[in-house]
């Protein structure tokens, strides 16, 4: 019995995938619930399993875009896994083995006369070596100034067309090249990448954004961890005290002082939520993923610390789905991690705004008129204009910096044994 094999609808509002990557070959026997391909939406990296046993008959090539409902693959659920070879076959196979060199040896002479003969194509005609560009390919790359030996030739043989030669680009040299490697390589976008692409342009074209400033004393939460950690790592299992979770119960009592913030445009309307719903930039192998931490209003120290850590594994393996990165009121993302002093963080549209920490420095500030040296962060946050006032904007911030530096009395209610369960 044959399956039809089709591509499985991904989330709502999808209708087109990309196959990414064949975890297998044309031929290949397959178990049930084996994946067997990775799909790219325009919003996740999907694994796609096998739905029975059998043998895979590939419909589609790495990089196609298929409709959800299309066929992909074709497993014929009466084919078996090919047996291994019995202990006998290396002496079975000797023979064949020496027939091929008395074979080589026969041939030899024969390779040594044709390398005397001048290669011939069909009806006597002189074929073209490899590189060598047609009429036409020639006077296109003699106009742009290109030297055939830099084109790869799609033609037989190698022969440079039409095509390749309307295709090939001509990288600028700037002074005199010393002999290094100058190759380049052109590979296609994923379907994600490209979305996240379009999205980024767009919410600079599409939305009044404006940037932001204002830095962070540090010391008070790293005092906090350092008192703490330990205690709260051997409490919850190993779950580890980290900044995430200070500066999403910043965010969530910045977000109820100035609900602005929390709002997203909606044609002529504002849409305005009451709840908290944080999406956290997180770095995949496919590239940044934005999941959603729902309600953390509610959540405590170790119930954010435990979802962040949850949707970054599920990140980190591929297994983020649609779901996971759909809604979201606001974002916060930490390039930091990476090592970035300042930065300007694009809006996650539709939301309106967007919060950027960034590294940990020591830097000497003034602190009741005597210089003193601290852990500082900057931080950034980046909104649209059209529906956040620059009141709302630098208050919000304030805010947050408030609830950073006094941790304590603003974001545990002065017990900070209790805020983390211990």
């Amino acid at each position: 019995m044959i399956l039809e094999m089709k591509v499985p609808s991904p989330g709502e509002s999808i209708t087109e995938v990309e196959i990414a990557t064949w975890l297998v070959k044309d031929g290949d026997y397959v178990e049930k619930d084996q994946a067997i391909a990775e799909v790219d939406s325009d919003k996740a990296t999907l694994e796609l399993p096998a739905e029975v046993a059998g043998i895979i008959t590939l419909k589609a090539e790495e990089g196609d875009a298929v409709k959800v409902g299309q066929v992909v693959c074709l497993i014929d659920t009466d084919g078996a896994p090919q047996a291994p070879k019995g202990g006998d076959a290396p002496e079975k196979e000797a023979p064949k083995a020496e027939e091929k060199k008395e074979d080589i040896k026969k041939e030899e002479p024969k390779a040594a006369e044709a390398a005397q003969t001048p290669p011939s194509g069909a009806g006597g005609q002189q074929s073209y070596a490899s590189g060598t560009p047609s009429p036409a390919a020639r006077k296109i790359l003699d106009e742009k100034s290109i030297d055939a030996a830099t084109v790869s030739g799609t033609g037989k043989g190698g022969r440079i067309t039409k095509d390749d030669a309307v295709n090939a680009n001509q990288v600028p040299s700037m002074g005199t090249p010393t002999g290094g490697n100058r190759s380049s390589e052109r590979t296609k976008l994923s379907m994600l990448r490209r979305k996240v692409a379009e999205r980024l342009v767009a919410a600079k074209n599409e939305t009044a954004m404006l940037t932001t400033f204002n830095e962070v004393n540090m010391t008070p939460i790293n005092n906090i961890r350092n008192e703490f950690k330990d205690a709260f790592k051997a409490k919850h299992g190993g779950l580890g005290l980290g900044y995430m979770s200070f500066f999403t119960k910043a965010v969530v009592r910045a977000l109820k002082l100035f609900p602005d913030v929390n709002s997203m445009m909606d044609g002529d309307y504002k849409v305005a939520y009451d709840f908290a719903d944080i999406s956290i930039a997180v770095s995949g192998p496919k590239g940044l993923m934005v999941p959603v931490v729902r309600n953390a209003e509610t959540l405590t120290f170790r119930g954010i610390e435990a979802e962040i850590k949850r949707l970054a594994l599920r990140a980190r393996d591929g297994q983020i789905t649609v779901d996971d990165m759909t809604g979201g009121t606001f974002t916060i993302t930490n390039g930091g991690v990476f090592g970035s002093m300042l930065s300007t963080p694009i809006i996650n549209p539709p939301q309106s705004g967007i919060l950027g920490m960034h590294n940990i420095i020591e830097r000497p500030i003034a602190v009741n008129g005597k210089v003193e040296i601290h852990p500082m962060m900057y931080v950034a946050l980046s909104y649209d204009h059209r529906i956040i006032d620059g009141r709302e904007s630098v208050g919000f911030l304030v805010a947050v910096k408030e609830g950073l530096e006094k941790p304590l009395e603003l974001l545990m209610d002065n017990n900070a044994k209790k805020a983390l369960e211990l």
